[in-house]
């Protein structure tokens, strides 16, 4: 059973996202991932137009505002909320063999109170001296029990309310850890995650370090978000973590050696708890030393689809559209005569379905028009992925078939278009390029191989598309009655 939501305190300001659309005069709201409308009620749009800002001040704008946060309308100003004492929080910082990123790394944490978990590594005396230098406290394992169990066992040995995952290759000084408190304001949140930024520390630093660094897997973007399914942030890295340790349950699952964050956020979202990305604040993380080991990494995170598949069901589809749409995306990137027939009727079917919940008249029309286009151009997008990187494999059998080779082609093209630097800090072209393809083949190899190693039905959904129930997009009931 959920938890009985508790409201949010008397000063907590929430700012509405600058992507959201107002319809209606202000009483209807559009934006969100995944895409939600929120209908308001004369006095909600009133409060919510008044001014950008919306704080808390009574149970109105308390339940306005909570709205706006689980819906993604909305995100906290965190600046004016209070963050909690060093003293409520204990780090956890699990190590094998890293004696020089584990100094770097508790370095920054000083003077927060840390636990090095020592997951069996074959120097450890190394480990000891280090954790002793920076007046750490140790806990040594006898035998490896992965990132998961080394955690779990860490958070059995500390008292405090709170508790922060910070691996040992990751730097974050104590003044931004405890920022992330702030977002605890919301009595909802149970976990909160900072952005994960790859870093290459070598000073001649290789090309696929560079593309790691500016496009790391872990980086979840600039833009704060509620993490949920089908949401644009759907999973918090483990790299770092702060949690409220009495919602933790049961913790990491330690079976897991690769996607056990995942599977903690979504057990706790499933729970009723809140997971916010916190962008504000940057972890840097350091990318691997070769390109064997960055590929195994890739690898291995692809391999862990079938046992989260098991344990999630469709949570884990690489991608979401409804059938029609999904025939509309791969006719066109295999250039066939059916492509324009179907993307009409898919354009019709999903216009049909989203006008209703939208305002009558011009406004609205154009408003349906809008997320049409962007329904049809995604699910291109889509498709695209899921031929390059999900499914490249059955992509290279389907070579043999002018209609492969053709679908295999136009991936290829929207492929090399997307891969045009588009910000300062990007990797030239040609390794953003290689990089991209590189990863693609390495996480779809391991997604394939872990399928087949658990040779189960539901395993297989962690290849599938989520399809998206039938019927017609509706707004919700008004808010702030």
């Amino acid at each position: 059973m959920s938890p009985v939501p508790a409201r949010l305190p008397r000063g907590f300001t929430v700012r509405v996202a600058p992507d959201v659309r107002r319809l209606a005069g202000g009483s209807l709201l559009v934006g969100g991932t995944p895409l939600t409308t929120l209908r308001l009620s004369a006095a909600a749009a009133r409060m919510v137009g008044a001014a950008p800002p919306i704080e808390v001040r009574g149970a109105m704008s308390a339940t306005i505002a909570d709205r706006l946060l689980a819906t993604n309308l909305a995100y906290p100003e965190v600046g004016c909320l209070p963050r909690h004492d060093a003293t409520e929080l204990t780090v956890v910082v699990p190590v094998r063999d890293r004696p020089e990123q584990l100094d770097r790394c508790l370095r920054a944490l000083a003077p927060l109170t840390c636990v090095v978990v020592d997951d069996a590594s074959l120097r450890p005396g190394r480990i000891a001296e280090v954790t002793a230098r920076h007046g750490a406290r140790l806990l040594s394992l006898p035998e490896n029990l992965g990132p998961g169990g080394a955690r779990n066992a860490g958070v059995a040995h500390i008292d405090t309310p709170l508790v922060a995952f910070v691996d040992s290759d990751v730097v974050i000084d104590a003044d931004r850890l405890l920022d992330l408190t702030r977002h605890l304001s919301d009595p909802q949140v149970a976990l909160v995650g900072p952005r994960v930024r790859g870093v290459a520390r070598e000073q001649q630093a290789r090309w696929f370090q560079r593309f790691d660094a500016a496009r790391s897997s872990l980086d979840q973007g600039d833009q704060p978000a509620a993490v949920a399914r089908g949401s644009r942030v759907a999973w918090l890295p483990s790299a770092c973590l702060v949690a409220r340790r009495a919602t933790l349950g049961d913790g990491f699952d330690a079976a897991l050696r690769a996607g056990e964050d995942v599977d903690l956020v979504w057990r706790m979202l499933r729970r009723g708890h809140r997971v916010r990305y916190a962008p504000e604040v940057i972890a840097e993380h350091d990318v691997r030393g070769s390109a064997r080991t960055w590929l195994g990494r890739v690898f291995t995170y692809g391999g862990s689809g079938a046992a989260l598949a098991e344990r999630h069901g469709d949570t884990v589809a690489p991608a979401a559209f409804t059938r029609l749409q999904g025939l509309a995306a791969f006719s066109v990137l295999a250039r066939s005569r059916l492509a324009t027939p179907l993307v009409a009727a898919a354009a019709v079917a999903t216009y049909r379905k989203v006008r209703p919940a939208l305002p009558a008249g011009r406004e609205g029309s154009w408003e349906t028009t809008r997320i049409t286009a962007h329904a049809l151009t995604g699910a291109v997008g889509q498709a695209r992925d899921l031929t390059l990187r999900h499914w490249w494999p059955l992509a290279a059998a389907g070579l043999l078939s002018r209609a492969g080779r053709r679908t295999a082609a136009t991936a290829v093209v929207l492929e090399l278009a997307a891969c045009v630097p588009t910000k300062a800090g990007d990797p030239p072209y040609l390794a953003r390029v290689a990089g991209r393809r590189l990863h693609d083949l390495a996480y779809g190899a391991g997604l394939w191989s872990g399928v087949l190693r658990a040779r189960t039905r539901q395993s297989a959904r962690c290849l599938a598309p989520r399809l998206p129930p039938r019927g017609r997009l509706r707004p919700g009931a008004p808010a702030g009655r």
